[in-house]
């Protein structure tokens, strides 16, 4: 029997969606490709008892999206969209050298930049994502099918935006996609709290999508070029060209507006928003809109963080120097990162960490002994570290490892709920009417899986799928 193929394109102009959509049955399996054009895209394959159950799933599918507004096309007419890439010209700082500790070259310009008490972590513009110790080891590279835009975490989770419109799952062996964003959407930043997802983008839009990777609401925005959104309980705030702006998460709702200057980077603690500006300040902004305190550097500001509680703030400004000041805005040291201007930056344990325009993820000795020495002109020698020989483990979202062994872990199943894929827990002990997050590339509907474990959200309602993911037979 030969294979029916089906390939539809969206295409809109000024910027919108930019699509396909491929269906294939082949005797009774029915396969869906879909993604950004010009991409691979995601792939998802279904198996129906036979034939012409198949093709009456593909004419239901296609239907939809025609009414959606596909059409037919010819695969490669169209070209790829291209993807928005923050460019800085860098000039060399005439500060002091900073006492950078090691230096690892990731091999092109870094955004994503993670740390905590473990390792940490650097995603650079060709997709590759490194996991090193605080010793500078290499300990672990997968590559992502496009350039990682940032890398944050939610708890015990931590995800990756990527080009490719999909913010991927690193908390297993293998990245998944966790929620596959409209692909007219050209991710800017996003952030995410408690499952929700807060998503900034290149046209100064922001949208909120929940565990289900479905919208809860999405907006315009006030500006353009929004590289700030961080989320907490109560809110989403939004960093773009006329500065912040509060959202009610649930509802999409204007809380407050602030203009600040045009904000090219946030950060956020408990109480408080931080605002890195192109008008060379970092301000920062009680949660209800109100400056709080800014911050003067000696030019625009592309990435800021603080230490815990804000008792200490820190800037990289696009002239590859790095700033710190107290809590109340005076300045106490200005360095230099020998390595580029810092695209992202974060604290962790009297270390400063950078990802730079150059490709570097560099850790800085930010002790006050080791600053005092810097700035006399005595810094340590920095220690280079090598990209590993072999070539990342490229990341493959849409395959499962099977096993036949339900002994350690919890099992779910996947389901038809209404016409859309849901998992529910299968395992005694938990709710069957509450979902579980679950990654989208590999739901196949009946199919069983083993889990290492779920967890319940921080607001209930619904579970969240944590560690290794494998297909029960």
């Amino acid at each position: 029997m030969s294979q029916e193929t089906t390939y539809l394109e969206l295409s809109e102009v000024d910027g919108g969606a930019h699509k396909f959509y491929e269906v294939v049955v082949d005797d009774t399996a029915l396969t869906v490709r879909y993604g950004r054009i010009g991409d691979q895209g995601q792939v998802k394959t279904a198996t129906y008892p036979d034939n012409a159950q198949a093709r009456a799933a593909a004419a239901k599918k296609i239907g939809e999206k025609i009414r959606k507004g596909y059409a037919p096309a010819v695969p490669g007419v169209r070209q790829k969209r291209t993807v928005s890439r923050r460019r800085i010209v860098s000039t060399r700082s005439t500060a002091r050298t900073a006492p950078v500790l090691w230096r690892y070259d990731s091999g092109a310009p870094a955004f994503g930049i993670f740390v905590d008490d473990g390792h940490c972590m650097v995603g650079n513009e060709h997709g590759v994502i490194t996991t090193l110790g605080h010793d500078a080891r290499v300990l672990s590279q997968v590559r992502l099918p496009d350039g990682v835009k940032c890398i944050v975490a939610d708890d015990a989770w931590v995800y990756a935006g990527c080009d490719d419109g999909n913010v991927y799952d690193l908390s297993g062996k293998m990245p998944r996609v966790a929620y596959a964003i409209a692909p007219e959407i050209d991710i800017y930043w996003l952030d995410i709290h408690d499952g929700v997802l807060g998503v900034s983008d290149a046209d100064g839009g922001i949208a909120a999508v929940d565990h289900e990777d479905e919208f809860l609401w999405r907006r315009p925005g006030r500006g353009r070029s929004a590289w700030m959104v961080r989320c907490d309980a109560d809110a989403l705030y939004h960093g773009h060209s006329q500065g912040v702006t509060g959202y009610d998460w649930r509802t999409g709702r204007e809380l407050w507006h602030t203009r600040t200057g045009s904000v090219l980077f946030g950060w956020q603690e408990p109480g408080s928003v931080f605002a890195g500006t192109g008008t060379r300040e970092v301000v920062r902004l009680a949660k209800d809109g109100r400056v709080e305190c800014s911050y003067r550097c000696d030019a625009p500001v592309f990435s800021c963080a603080t230490a815990e509680g804000g008792r200490y703030v820190f800037a990289g400004d696009s002239q590859s120097s790095i700033y710190c000041f107290d809590a109340a805005g005076t300045r106490l040291w200005k360095l230099g990162t020998g390595c580029g201007s810092a695209y992202s930056m974060q604290y962790h344990d009297e270390r400063l960490y950078v990802v730079t325009t150059s490709g570097h993820l560099a850790c800085v000795d930010a002790s006050e002994p080791a600053i005092r020495a810097a700035e006399a002109g005595s810094v340590p020698e920095v220690v280079d570290v090598k990209a590993p020989r072999q070539a990342p483990v490229t990341a493959a979202p849409t395959l499962v490892e099977v096993t036949s062994d339900a002994g350690a872990g919890v099992v779910v199943q996947c389901v038809d709920d209404r016409g859309r894929l849901r998992v529910r827990v299968v395992t005694d002990g938990y709710r069957r009417d509450w979902s579980v997050q679950f990654p989208k590339g590999i739901r196949e509907p009946g199919a069983r899986y083993l889990v290492t474990e779920v967890r319940e959200s921080g607001r209930g309602g619904f579970y969240r799928v944590h560690g290794d993911i494998r297909r029960l037979r």
